[in-house]
């Protein structure tokens, strides 16, 4: 045989050779309903991530020292670099795929676990807390996004109620069981929680490159790294009727999740840390379970309802943190919890069915910045007040915007929109 046709016959081989080998990785793929079933994982694991932290703050204010006001700039600092992050990268999965920014996201959120495990100062909590924010931030769309594009066909909607329930269930579970570690092992809480974290994240990231893609890569993804917010054209009447209650209930996240424990603790006289992280737990595990019972309401009555009980659980919690009662303040959080939980799920209702798979890492990504907006904006200056106020006075002032706002929120709903 001359050279040429060697050459010839070892190019057509190796031409051969690579969609076989494609087809090969596809096939070690997941399929859509495992690949769902992953995807709702993932977005369980990071949540409980994010609230896991919750109940160490006042031990490792003690340990290291640092006041009441650093504690909640601590917590602060996470949602400012999910925004950020949010801002340069929301759409990025639209572009170069949702696996890999979904490894990369656990990847960095892996690293921040290990923060967490070796705290030994206010730096390295601040550090931790950022990169656990741009982890979050790579993956809140993404995750959103995925779950939404893998939804059985035979279950439309199935995705928009589980994209509000299993990030609060996810929020609950962190706080409840990082609660009860430490004090079970108050010693060894530490390393267990965040070594099984870290442990659970590196899986996540090699499990997320099995998942079926569903956003194939396309032309534009150096343009969407520039800091933009942005909303596809059809989806901005729904986010426009969903802004207001999107930013009262995340403000009441934001409350409860930065200040809740400390009040418990030095305030209300809960001194166990199970008690202390069971305020979080009530208030995303009561949304959780309201989201799942309203999901068959239309986005405007579980949105009008969610805001109405914002407001109405936001002003009973002053009360009873007033009336020094931990029993009150904990069944207040059920009826705000309620709200927080319904509220989202109106707004993941309104805004999910209007775009399709190329737009989901946007018009998600515009979601969380508002939400951690909120979220975090308020908290930062609950930090900067605390150490001037006081923690009671601070609680109460973050507590009466947020029923201005809530009770703004489902007054607009109910009056300005039919739908």
């Amino acid at each position: 045989m001359s050279t040429t046709s060697s050459i010839r016959t070892s190019a057509g081989h190796r031409d051969e050779q690579v969609p076989a080998r494609r087809g090969e990785a596809e096939r070690r793929r997941l399929g859509r309903g495992p690949g769902f079933v992953l995807a709702l994982a993932s977005v369980i694991a990071m949540m409980v991530g994010a609230s896991a932290p919750s109940p160490f703050y006042p031990v490792l204010q003690r340990e290291i020292g640092f006041s009441a006001g650093m504690m909640t700039t601590i917590f602060g600092v996470y949602a400012l670099a999910l925004l950020a992050t949010l801002l340069v990268t929301g759409s990025l999965s639209d572009h170069i795929g949702r696996r890999p920014v979904l490894a990369v996201g656990f990847a960095v959120l892996a690293a921040s676990m290990v923060g967490f495990w070796h705290a030994d100062s206010v730096a390295t909590l601040l550090v931790s807390r950022a990169v656990q924010g741009v982890a979050g931030g790579l993956l809140l769309s993404t995750m959103t996004a995925a779950l939404t594009d893998l939804e059985p066909a035979s279950r439309p909607g199935l995705a928009a109620t589980l994209n509000s329930v299993t990030p609060l269930f996810g929020l609950a579970a962190g706080a409840l069981v990082a609660g009860a570690v430490l004090d079970a092992s108050p010693g060894g809480a530490l390393t267990l929680v965040f070594a099984t974290l870290t442990a659970t994240y590196v899986v996540m990231a090699l499990g997320s490159l099995a998942l079926p893609e569903t956003s194939p890569r396309h032309e534009g993804w150096a343009r969407s790294l520039r800091p933009r917010v942005g909303i596809p054209s059809a989806a901005r009447p729904a986010f426009r009727r969903s802004a207001p209650a999107l930013f009262a209930g995340w403000a009441t996240g934001g409350l409860y999740l930065s200040l809740g424990a400390p009040i418990v603790g030095q305030l209300l006289g809960g001194r166990s840390h199970l008690a202390q992280g069971s305020v979080v737990a009530v208030l995303t595990g009561v949304g959780s379970l309201s989201c799942y019972l309203w999901r068959n309401r239309t986005p405007r009555q579980v949105t009008i309802y969610g805001t109405t009980m914002l407001a109405l659980g936001t002003a009973l919690t002053l009360v009873a943190l007033h009336a020094e009662s931990l029993v009150g303040f904990l069944l207040a959080a059920v009826v705000a919890g309620s709200g927080f939980g319904t509220s989202f799920l109106g707004i993941m209702r309104s805004i999910t069915p209007t775009v399709g798979p190329d737009q989901r890492g946007e018009l998600f990504s515009s979601v969380f910045v508002v939400s951690y907006l909120a979220f975090g904006l308020p908290a930062v200056a609950a930090g900067f007040a605390t150490p001037e106020l006081g923690l009671e006075t601070t609680a109460t002032i973050y507590g009466l915007v947020v029923v201005v706002l809530s009770g703004a929120a489902a007054l607009m709903r109910t009056f300005a929109t039919r739908e």
